[in-house]
C-alpha cells in the first residue's frame, strides 16, 4: 500500500481533475475501511525522507485534519476517535511525527510540528503522552539547528493548542528556559530565533508564575527587548508582537518596563519598516485598551477594594506620544481609501490616537489643535487630509464643553472643503469627521447644539451633494447623514427638524443604491442602512411619505426575483440586494404598523408583502433568509391575529428555517420569529403547535446545533406556553426535563471565562423565560395542579442562583419574576414552598433594595404575589 499512498497523494494534487477526483475518492475509502493502516501510512510518508516534498506534505495535512474540525461536535467527535485508536498505533505514529522534526526538509518537519501539537491538545488533558515535552526539550540540545528549529516550532504550536493549567509548572519553567535561550543573541541562527520569538508569543499565558518574579521577569523582558532590535525584519516583528501580547496579559508588571519600550516603539514607528512599525503602535493601542476596560470597571473610583490600579500610563506618556502618532498620520498610501482591508501606518496611527482621547479624555485636545491648525489648510493633501484625520479621530473621550466651540469653528471649513477640496482622500476623511460629529456630539442630550435650524439645511444639502462623489466617499457622507437622523431619534413625535428635507433626503438615498457603481466600497449597503435609520427615526408627519416608499421598494425586491440565469457571482449580489431589501422593509413595517394614521393603508399591501417573503425563501442565500425572516416577525407584529391567515403557506418555511443547523443564525432568528408568532395569533397558533414543538425539543437535544440556539428555544417554550395556555399540558413532559436538566447545568458552571459567563447567564435567561411563560399561560386554569410537581425543583433552581452570585441584572430580574409567577399561579399550594425555600426571602429583600428600578418593580410585584400566597 506504501507505493500506492504516495501515488495517491500526488495524484490528489494533480492538475487534471479526473485523476485529482479519482485519488481523492481513494484516500477517502482508505481512510475508511482501515483508519488505523490510513493514518499510520500518512504518519510513514511524512517521516520518510525519500519521499517527495509534496506527498510528504498533504499526508501531514491530511493527519492533521483527521484530529481537529472547526465544528465543536466534529472536534470532539475527532477527539474521541483518536482517544479509541489502539495506543500501539497512536505510539507508532507518534514515534514518526517525532522523527520528522529532525528532518531537513523544511516543509515536513513544519507540519510534524502542527500534527504533534494537535495530538498533544488531545491527549496532554487525559494524562497521556507525559514525556512529550521532556523528548522535546531533550531536541533543544541537538547540534543542527534546523532539528532545534523545528522543536521550538512545535513547542509554540503546543502552547497554542493546550491550556495552561494541564502542564506542570517545573515543565513550564524549561519550556520558557528553551525557547528564551534561543531567542538569545548569542544564538547564531536567525531561523532559530525566530522559531524562538514566535514560540514565546504562545509560550507567553504560561508565564503566569514567571511574570511575578522579579529577576525571571527581567530577564524575559529583556530578551524580548533585545530580539526587537534584531538585523532580521521577521525577528523584530515577532518580537514586539511579543510585547503587544504581554502589555494586555501581564499590564500590571510593565511599570518598570514602560520607558525603555517607549524609546523602542518610538525609533521603530519612526525609523523601521512598516510590518515592525505597525506592531510599535500596536503595542500602545494595547495598552490603551487596558488601560479604558480598568477606568470603566472602576469608573474612577480606586479608594474601594481595587486590585489592578491604573497606572496611567498613558497619561504620562501623552507628551511624546502624541506628537509620534501625529507624525505617521502623514504616511498615508494613494489608494487606501478604495482598499476594504488596507491597514498602514497612518491607519493604524490615527486609530491609536482615537484610543488614547478615549483613555485620557480633555487633556488630549490641547496637544492635537495646534497639528490641525497647522496643517488644515496646507496645499500637499497629505497634510490637510492627517490634520482632519487627528481631528475626527479625538471627537469620541473628550467631554462636548471641550469640544463643542472647537466644532462649531471647524464644521464650516468641514462643509465646504467636502464640496471643494481637489483631493479624493481628504473628501473622505471629511466626510468620515462630520460622521464623528455628528455620531458623538449631536443629540438630544447635548446642551448646546452643533446643528441649528440655521445651518441644518447647509449640513444636508452638501451631503446630499456629497453622495454623487466617488463611490468612498459617497459611503462616507451616507454615513454622517446615518449619524445626523440617530441624533433626532428622540424628538418628540410630532415634529423633527428633518421633516421639510425628508422627501429629498429618501430621493437621494435611493439614487445611491441605483448607481452602477454602488457595489464598490460598501456604497450600496451604506445607502440602505441610512435609509433605515431615517425612515426609523422620522416622525408622524412623514408618515405618508414612508408609505409611498413601500411600493417603491416592494418593486425593487420583485424585480430580484424575477427568473433570469445568473453567473455565480452575480446571484451573491442579488442575494446581497435581497437581503438589504428585506430590511428595509422591516423598518418600514415596524414603523407604519405602529402608526394609526397609516395603518389601514398599509394593511392593504401585507399580503403582497408576504407573498415576495415567501418568493425570497425560494432562493438559497442564508442572508437574504435571515432578512426575510425578521421582516415575516415584524409583519407578525404588526398585523396580530390577521396573520393566522399566511400560516399555511409560511408554516413550511418557518420549519426548514428551525431545521437549518448549518447556517445556525438563521434557526436562532426563525426561533425569535416563532415568539413574535405566538404574541401575533396566540391560540390561533395551537393547529401547528405539534410540529414546532417536535423541531425544537429535535432542535435542543441535537449535538450539531450550534449553543447560542439554545436559550432563545428554551424562551421560545414561554412564549407558546402563554398562547395556547393550558393546552401546553401536552408538551409538559416533554420540555420539563429537557428544562430541569439544562437548569441544573447552569446553575453551577461558575467561570473565569467571560464569554462562559456570558453564555451561561443569558442560558439561565431563557430557561426562566420558559418557567415563567409556563405558569403565566396556566394561570386560572384548573390544571395548574399539573406544575406543582415542578415547584420544588424550580424553587430549588432560584436558590442555586442565589448562592452562585454571579447572575447579571437581566436574569436577576427574570428570577425574581419567576418566584412571583410560580406563587401567584399557584397560589396557596405554593405558600408552604416557598416559606421552606432557602435563600427566596433574602433573594427577594435583595431585589426590592436593588438600584435597578426594574428589578425593583419586579420584586415588589413577587412580594405581592408571595404574600397572597402565604397569607391564604
Amino acid at each position: 500500500m506504501a507505493m500506492e499512498v504516495t501515488q495517491m497523494l500526488l495524484n490528489a494534487q494533480a492538475v487534471d481533475g479526473t485523476v485529482r477526483k479519482h485519488a481523492e475518492e481513494s484516500l477517502k475509502q482508505f481512510q475508511e475501511q482501515n483508519l488505523p493502516s490510513f493514518l499510520l501510512s500518512l504518519s510513514g510518508e511524512l517521516a520518510n525522507d525519500d519521499k517527495p516534498v509534496d506527498s510528504r506534505k498533504l499526508a501531514g495535512l491530511i493527519l492533521k485534519n483527521a484530529l481537529d474540525a472547526k465544528e465543536q461536535h466534529r472536534k470532539f467527535e475527532l477527539l474521541q476517535r483518536w482517544l479509541s485508536l489502539d495506543s500501539a498505533v497512536k505510539a507508532q505514529i507518534k514515534t514518526c511525527l517525532l522523527q520528522t522534526l529532525s528532518s531537513p526538509v523544511p516543509d515536513a518537519a513544519s507540519t510534524a510540528s502542527q500534527v504533534i501539537a494537535k495530538i498533544a491538545g488531545i491527549e496532554l488533558p487525559h494524562k497521556q503522552w507525559p514525556e512529550l515535552i521532556g523528548a522535546l526539550l531533550s531536541n533543544i540540545h541537538q547540534v543542527p539547528s534546523h532539528v532545534k528549529q523545528a522543536t521550538l516550532e512545535t513547542l509554540g504550536y503546543l502552547c497554542e493548542e493546550v491550556s495552561p493549567d494541564v502542564v506542570e509548572q517545573d515543565q513550564v519553567n524549561k519550556i520558557l528556559t528553551a525557547v528564551v535561550q534561543g531567542m538569545n543573541s548569542s544564538e547564531g541562527n536567525t531561523d532559530v530565533r525566530l522559531a524562538a520569538t514566535r514560540a514565546l508569543y504562545n509560550a507567553l499565558g504560561f508565564a503566569q508564575a514567571n511574570f511575578t518574579n522579579d529577576m525571571e521577569r527581567d530577564y524575559i523582558m529583556r530578551v524580548v527587548c533585545e530580539a526587537t532590535l534584531s538585523p532580521e525584519l521577521k525577528i523584530r516583528q515577532a518580537a514586539f508582537e511579543c510585547l503587544v501580547s504581554i502589555s494586555s496579559t501581564y499590564y500590571e508588571k510593565l511599570a518598570p518596563y514602560i520607558q525603555d519600550i517607549f524609546n523602542i516603539t518610538a525609533k521603530a514607528v519612526k525609523e523601521d519598516e512598516e510590518p515592525v512599525a505597525l506592531q510599535a503602535i500596536e503595542f500602545w493601542s494595547s495598552i490603551c485598551d487596558e488601560e479604558i476596560d480598568i477606568l470603566e470597571e472602576y469608573a474612577g473610583d480606586f479608594s474601594g477594594d481595587s486590585d489592578i490600579p491604573c497606572f496611567y500610563f498613558i497619561k504620562q506618556a501623552l507628551p511624546v506620544l502624541v506628537p509620534m502618532l501625529l507624525e505617521t498620520l502623514l504616511k498615508q498610501e494613494e489608494d487606501q481609501d478604495q482598499d476594504e482591508g488596507a491597514w498602514n501606518l497612518a491607519m493604524a496611527g490615527g486609530t491609536c490616537l482615537g484610543l488614547v482621547a478615549r483613555t485620557v479624555g480633555d487633556d488630549i485636545v490641547p496637544l492635537v489643535m495646534p497639528f490641525i491648525e497647522e496643517n488644515i489648510t496646507k496645499p500637499d493633501w497629505r497634510q490637510r487630509e492627517a490634520a482632519t484625520y487627528a481631528f475626527g479621530s479625538i471627537l469620541e473621550g473628550p467631554s462636548p464643553d471641550k469640544l463643542t466651540s472647537v466644532v462649531n469653528v471647524a464644521l464650516n471649513f468641514m462643509l465646504s472643503a467636502l464640496m471643494k477640496d481637489p483631493n479624493n482622500h481628504v473628501k473622505d476623511t471629511t466626510a468620515w469627521t462630520l460622521g464623528r460629529i455628528f455620531e458623538f456630539l449631536h443629540g438630544s442630550t447635548m446642551e448646546t447644539p452643533i446643528i441649528t435650524q440655521e445651518n441644518c439645511q447647509q449640513i444636508i444639502a452638501v451631503l446630499l451633494q456629497s453622495m454623487k462623489d466617488a463611490p468612498n466617499v459617497a459611503e462616507k457622507a451616507c454615513g454622517a447623514l446615518y449619524f445626523l437622523a440617530q441624533g433626532y431619534d428622540d424628538v418628540d413625535s410630532s415634529s423633527s427638524p428633518l421633516t421639510p428635507f425628508f422627501q429629498d433626503i429618501v430621493q437621494a438615498l435611493l439614487t445611491v443604491t441605483r448607481r452602477e457603481d454602488a457595489g464598490e466600497s460598501r456604497l450600496r449597503t451604506a445607502a440602505y442602512e441610512t435609509l433605515n435609520e431615517v425612515v426609523r427615526c422620522s416622525t408622524e408627519e412623514t408618515a405618508p411619505m414612508v408609505m409611498q416608499l413601500v411600493p417603491v421598494i416592494m418593486m425593487e425586491l420583485h424585480q430580484t426575483l424575477e427568473g433570469q440565469k445568473l453567473s455565480s457571482d452575480e446571484r451573491e449580489k442579488q442575494n446581497e440586494l435581497q437581503g438589504l431589501l428585506c430590511g428595509c422593509l422591516q423598518v418600514i413595517i415596524q414603523k407604519l404598523g405602529s402608526s394609526e394614521a397609516t395603518k389601514y393603508v398599509f394593511m392593504q399591501c401585507v399580503d403582497q408583502m408576504m407573498s415576495l417573503f415567501l418568493r425570497v425563501f425560494a432562493c438559497r442565500s442564508a442572508t437574504a433568509h435571515e432578512e426575510a425572516m425578521l421582516a415575516i416577525g415584524a409583519l407578525a407584529y404588526a398585523t396580530g391575529p390577521d396573520f393566522a391567515k399566511y400560516m399555511q403557506e409560511f408554516y413550511k418555511y418557518l420549519e426548514m428555517g428551525l431545521q437549518n443547523f448549518e447556517e445556525y443564525q438563521v434557526c436562532a432568528i426563525t426561533v425569535g420569529v416563532v415568539g413574535d408568532i405566538c404574541r401575533a395569533l396566540e391560540d390561533k397558533i395551537l393547529p401547528y403547535c405539534d410540529g414546532i414543538m417536535t423541531q425544537l425539543l429535535k432542535d435542543l437535544s441535537s449535538n450539531q446545533l450550534h449553543r447560542s440556539v439554545k436559550p432563545p428555544i428554551f424562551s421560545c417554550f414561554g412564549d407558546i406556553a402563554l398562547a395556547i395556555g393550558e393546552n401546553f399540558e401536552k408538551y409538559l413532559m416533554y420540555a420539563m426535563p429537557m428544562l430541569q436538566s439544562a437548569a441544573e447545568l447552569s446553575a453551577h458552571t461558575s467561570s473565569a471565562d467571560d464569554e462562559i459567563t456570558e453564555y451561561t447567564n443569558s442560558l439561565r435567561n431563557g430557561i426562566l423565560e420558559a418557567y415563567s411563560g409556563i405558569f403565566q399561560g396556566f394561570k386560572n386554569s384548573p390544571k395548574t395542579q399539573l406544575l406543582m410537581p415542578y415547584a420544588p425543583h424550580i424553587l430549588q433552581f432560584l436558590d442555586s442562583l442565589y448562592m452562585e452570585k454571579d447572575m447579571d441584572d437581566v436574569v436577576t430580574k427574570t428570577a425574581i419574576g419567576v418566584l412571583g409567577d410560580l406563587a401567584d399561579t399557584l397560589g396557596s399550594n405554593a405558600g408552604p414552598l416557598i416559606q421552606q425555600s432557602m435563600s427566596s426571602k433574602d433573594f427577594l429583600n435583595e431585589c426590592l433594595s436593588s438600584d435597578d428600578h426594574l428589578i425593583k418593580e419586579s420584586a415588589e410585584w413577587a412580594k405581592l404575589a408571595i404574600s397572597r400566597a402565604i397569607s391564604v
